[in-house]
């Protein structure tokens, strides 16, 4: 008699139990998902992962569909109620998470209201501030609108205090950086990466390249590269060392070599000239060219080390003192690390690629020529399509 009175109460219970599970799944929306799979944009949350089904592109027409991906820490700066563009459209509803820090789990950070600071138009994927939004307002920067401007008359011009950084996913996604195969000439660093044995890597270059406007240590480039490398190569030891020249060009590189990188004792090298070169009165794209070419055989000759070239992204249009002609200081990178057979990383078609819808302040950090964390991001989106 005890075992069929409990029976119908062990029932209730379980329907109970069932009842609450439904309730709690079905109030879940994609974003507070988002947020316990992936961590910080930056560092587990810096790869794009293509994490839905194709069944999640019903409702988008079949012309529009590309890759469906996820973006995690994707800047944006937002002036007055103009919408800002993000790099993708055809967001997925409800996916779209805007806060003020890079990464998502900084304690400092400030998520943003849907609705009530910001609206987003899923179709077109562009962000608006709304009429009493907490969000800055970009037109309110001293530069906002200015032509031609000199960076000297204003005592700061830095983007960072207007920066939002959006999560969100996209159902037309599309590669980044485009595969691109450097295997032949780097076959060292590949042995040392699959056995375990120590790969020194070290960065040559100017102030992007020494981490100009990355947050920490760990979101510039090279060392989200390095990770990225211990994370495909399971027994790799790597070590990063910057020896960069904040402020100089290919031509100091040559130069001041002893008192900069030939100290160092690399592997690899991370080669990163160009957006000084690129200045009004400094090098041409022929000379870039051959300074590049004059540094890879040092590195050899005296490191016997693999070489990587790698381009730069064209500094601010309306600053004053960009020759605004970085297409064929690219080229020129390209075409010297053929001519002196190393390795080459196309970082310039990558952030092109993503000027096809972005505007410039969203990615610029000191709002000329240093890129912030999600463009030290998309430096390494375009190292790590490099196989070798």
């Amino acid at each position: 008699m005890k075992s069929k009175k409990l029976f119908p109460l062990s029932l209730l219970l379980n329907v109970l139990l069932l009842t609450g599970l439904f309730y709690i799944v079905s109030q879940t929306d994609f974003a507070a998902e988002a947020k316990k799979k992936y961590g910080p944009a930056g560092k587990e949350g810096t790869e794009i992962s293509t994490i839905y089904s194709s069944s999640d592109k019903e409702g988008i027409p079949e012309s529009n569909l590309g890759i469906t991906m996820d973006i995690q820490g994707e800047s944006l700066v937002l002036a007055a109620n103009k919408p800002g563009k993000l790099s993708f459209d055809s967001l997925v509803e409800n996916s779209v998470v805007v806060r003020s820090t890079y990464q998502r789990f900084n304690p400092e950070s400030k998520v943003y209201i849907e609705g009530a600071d910001y609206t987003v138009d899923y179709a077109n994927g562009e962000i608006s501030r709304t009429p009493d939004s907490s969000i800055p307002d970009y037109s309110k920067h001293v530069l906002y609108g200015k032509k031609d401007f000199d960076h000297r008359e204003y005592p700061d011009y830095s983007n960072h205090s207007y920066f939002i950084w959006v999560d969100y996913a996209t159902k037309n996604g599309a590669r980044l950086a485009l595969p691109n195969d450097q295997s032949k000439y780097l076959s060292n660093s590949r042995q040392k990466l699959e056995s375990g044995e120590p790969l020194s890597i070290v960065s040559y270059g100017n102030s992007i390249t020494a981490g100009g406007e990355a947050s920490s240590t760990d979101l510039r480039f090279q060392y989200l590269y390095g990770n990225y490398l211990k994370s495909i190569f399971p027994k790799a030891k790597v070590t990063i060392e910057d020896v960069s020249i904040s402020g100089y060009s290919s031509s100091e590189g040559i130069k001041w070599w002893d008192t900069y990188i030939g100290k160092t004792t690399p592997d690899l090298v991370l080669v990163g000239w160009g957006m000084n070169d690129h200045n009004i009165g400094s090098n041409t794209p022929e000379q870039y060219k051959k300074n590049l070419i004059e540094l890879v055989g040092m590195i050899k000759e005296r490191k016997n080390a693999e070489v990587i070239i790698y381009s730069t992204f064209p500094p601010n249009h309306e600053w004053h003192y960009g020759s605004h002609s970085m297409e064929l200081f690219a080229e020129a990178a390209k075409q010297a690390a053929l001519e002196a057979n190393c390795a080459y990383v196309d970082v310039y078609s990558t952030w092109m690629k993503v000027l096809e819808r972005k505007d410039q302040s969203s990615l610029l950090g000191n709002n000329i020529n240093h890129p912030n964390d999600f463009g030290h991001w998309l430096y390494e989106q375009a190292f790590e399509a490099m196989s070798f």
